[in-house]
């Protein structure tokens, strides 16, 4: 196996080059959008938009992908920036593949897409799709449960939990015995209402792995949630709004757990509203509710006892009229970069007051207000253009679901995939990744994988070739399997039609095609073809076609030859080749088009038509003292009497070529051949008998009409076996074709 970069030397026969291309999330975070190519099928791998962008800006690069030739595409998770391109791509390309993702994916992507829809702070000519596009887009979607294995258009697929959200999933793909595992979003903590992503129990090819953390490391999961809890109540406790700007679905509920249970164990702070700012909230918990069964076993346990999602001291805020602003309070906001909603409104009322906090809880991404606030400045600019002063803190604490270095490298180490691709993150991040996981997996004899970091529309193209296997079915593996059980010696030759199908071959006899193929059926093709034929009789073409095949049949107006090929004069200009497509039909076809032509164009060809029914007319029982002249003694005559043999031996070939004695022509040219080789040949032309004696004294007797096997009269084996090997030369060359050998 061979790896190769864009730009290198051709890859080879394609159909052993794997090309993977990210359109998005390639050296950035954002519009998740990976590109795999292998054996003829591409895969599409999320479809995301970046949350830094609005409008098409934020879309992945499409236009370096043809839709129409994606077969298959696959989504990990419901987050914005691994689907909200979805609707534009399916009803705005030429795209006709099938789309598949888990059921919460599917029940959260409708409301999440829907309100991404509302809050997006751009007008109508630049949204890049609409509700219509989105119920069409949502119609189109297929499920898929976890390890439920699927094979579309000879792809197979399964989904692993990935433990990002609820629903989120790594897909496994194989194609032509190739793995390939992508990761999109995973997490390998225990949470509060998740299971920790799993560990696929397989070796794949080729990992296509997240990279947005780096060589970061988290803080455990007490420590992390002990600091979150302990910075919300410090804000409330002097007097001041904590706003943590959130996604409606995802890690929300998470954190609405942690806040709930901190509450009901301190008294004291239930005075503080907790408020939920999001019209999701209802539709949210409920879905929350309908897959209890995808969590972790503590919430699967809590539910027999009570629901965990429906919360004691969190409130729903539908809108902000209703909201009573008036002392301390915490809001959870979507959404969670800060760029428009409800979030946005309430950081831009808050800002100023420097007893607030702006609380934020996950990953954010360049581009955005809330990555921007993260360097503390002096002022903001609000939506519409004001400049206002910005006095809150803010703190960072990463509840973001994202694999951290321990995690990515201890994944890497148990799965061991010879090549790795990093997607999802920014440049800087990943390429600290990609030199931490070089320097830890650097023994060649233990572990060293190939790693990747592709930008947007670079390709990384890897090579696999193995052996190619066809394995017998149906009646044909039942006649070699008795022929096994014969535990015969003798090698058995094998016919029949070689399908590929979903990339295992098979061997099988015609009949069976239609049993073990779904859309296959054996067809015969009927080929015409009008050849020109004047200014001769039709027995020319007859007595030239007779020289090359064996097995042919005639009448006044037509030629059957080895019952494939019939041609039929139509006089006056043209003659019509009819056959049943195959390659030695095609063979025959061809050759009777090139006599065809040659019958028309060949001087000889006028000879042969003034007799065209000729035999041997001459006597060959009288010897003709010129055809053999005696050598002279003399060896100063000797150069004279070769020249003057020469020149009898060529004007008595091309007599017998004029007169179309074909019989006595080839043993001529046997006889001349023999001579060649050996010297001392005579030929009697009484009974057509060649004589041979070489140097050594052997001697041998060729009758050349003779049955095959009785050709050959020598006393010396091996001679007599080379004689047989020499006639059998000449005869592939003089004798028409056998249908033996059609």
């Amino acid at each position: 196996m061979a790896t190769k970069r864009k730009g290198e030397e051709d890859a080879g026969d394609e159909r052993h080059v794997m090309r993977i291309m990210p359109l998005g999330a390639g050296n950035e975070v954002g519009r998740s959008c990976i590109i795999l190519k292998f054996q003829g099928k591409t895969i599409m791998l999320d479809c995301g938009v970046h949350p830094g962008y609005s409008g098409h800006g934020s879309l992945p690069y499409f236009d370096s992908v043809e839709a129409e030739e994606i077969d298959l595409l696959l989504i990990t998770h419901f987050h914005i920036d691994h689907v909200a391109g979805l609707p534009h791509f399916t009803e705005k390309t030429g795209f006709k593949g099938r789309i598949f993702m888990t059921h919460p994916t599917k029940a959260v992507m409708q409301m999440m897409l829907r309100d991404f829809l509302r809050v997006s702070n751009i007008s109508v000519e630049d949204q890049i799709y609409d509700d219509k596009d989105l119920e069409r887009c949502v119609a189109k979607v297929e499920i898929i449960d976890f390890h439920q294995e699927k094979m579309i258009n000879g792809i197979k697929f399964t989904p692993y939990n990935a433990g990002h959200v609820l629903g989120a999933c790594m897909f496994l793909i194989e194609i032509g015995g190739v793995k390939v595992l992508y990761t999109g979003d995973y997490s390998l903590e225990n949470d509060r209402h998740l299971m920790a992503a799993e560990i696929p129990g397989v070796s794949p090819d080729v990992l296509i792995v997240e990279s947005t953390y780096g060589v970061q490391v988290h803080q455990s999961v007490v420590e992390r949630e002990g600091r979150f809890t302990g910075q919300v109540e410090s804000v409330v406790r002097r007097g001041g709004r904590c706003l943590i700007p959130v996604f409606a679905l995802g890690r929300t509920q998470e954190l609405l757990l942690i806040l709930d249970e901190h509450w009901k164990a301190h008294p004291d702070l239930q005075n503080v509203p907790i408020y939920f700012a999001s019209k999701l909230a209802a539709k949210a918990l409920r879905v929350y509710q309908t897959y209890i069964n995808m969590m972790n076993e503590r919430i699967r346990k809590q539910i027999a006892i009570s629901n965990p999602f429906q919360f004691e001291f969190i409130s729903n805020l539908k809108s902000l009229k209703d909201f009573d602003d008036t002392g301390p309070s915490v809001v959870m906001a979507s959404p969670g970069m800060l760029q428009s909603g409800v979030s946005r409104q309430l950081f831009e009322r808050w800002c100023s007051d420097k007893k607030n906090e702006c609380l934020i809880p996950g990953y954010v991404v360049e581009g955005t207000l809330a990555k921007k606030i993260l360097s503390l400045p002096t002022e903001i600019t609000s939506m519409d253009g004001r400049l206002l002063p910005m006095n809150c803190s803010v703190e960072y604490i990463s509840f973001s679901a994202h694999a951290d270095f321990v995690g990515t490298s201890g994944f890497i180490e148990k799965v061991a995939p010879p090549h790795i691709v990093l997607v999802h993150g920014e440049k800087t991040e990943m390429m600290r990744l990609k030199a931490a996981l070089h320097k830890k997996f650097h023994n060649p004899k233990v572990y060293q994988p190939q790693i990747y970091t592709p930008a947007n529309t670079v390709d990384v193209v890897l090579e696999f070739r193995g052996e190619k296997v066809a394995k017998a079915i149906g009646r044909m593996a039942t006649d070699l399997a008795g022929h096994a059980k014969l535990r015969s010696t003798e090698k058995k030759k094998v016919s029949g039609l070689l399908v590929e199908h979903d990339f295992h071959t098979h061997v099988m006899h015609p009949d069976d095609l239609s049993e073990y193929t779904t859309n296959l059926l054996v067809g015969s093709i009927v080929q015409k073809q009008h050849v020109p034929f004047v200014h001769q009789p039709f027995d020319v073409l007859v007595v030239l076609v007779r020289q090359m095949y064996a097995d042919l049949t005639s009448t006044h107006d037509t030629i059957i030859v080895g019952k494939r090929v019939m041609v039929t004069h139509c006089p006056p200009d043209k003659v019509v080749i009819e056959w049943t497509a195959d390659p030695s039909a095609d063979m025959i076809a061809d050759s009777i088009v090139a006599l065809t032509m040659h019958a028309q164009a060949s001087p000889a060809s006028f000879k042969i038509s003034m007799h065209p029914t000729a035999a041997c007319r001459h006597d060959h029982s009288i010897k003709p003292e010129a055809v053999t002249p005696p050598l002279k003694d003399e060896s100063d005559h000797i150069p004279q009497a070769i020249k003057a043999e020469e020149d009898v031996m060529t004007q008595a070939i091309e007599n017998l070529a004029d007169e179309g004695d074909v019989e006595a022509l080839h043993l001529i040219l046997v006889y001349r051949v023999l001579k060649d080789q050996y010297g001392a040949v005579d030929l009697d032309h009484g009974t057509n008998a060649i004589t041979i004696e070489t140097p050594s004294g052997v001697k041998a007797v060729v009758h050349y009409f003779a049955p095959r096997e009785e050709r050959v009269e020598c006393d010396n084996a091996a001679f007599a076996d080379k004689l047989v090997e020499t006639l059998a030369k000449l005869d592939q060359a003089l004798r028409p074709i056998e249908p033996a050998d059609l």
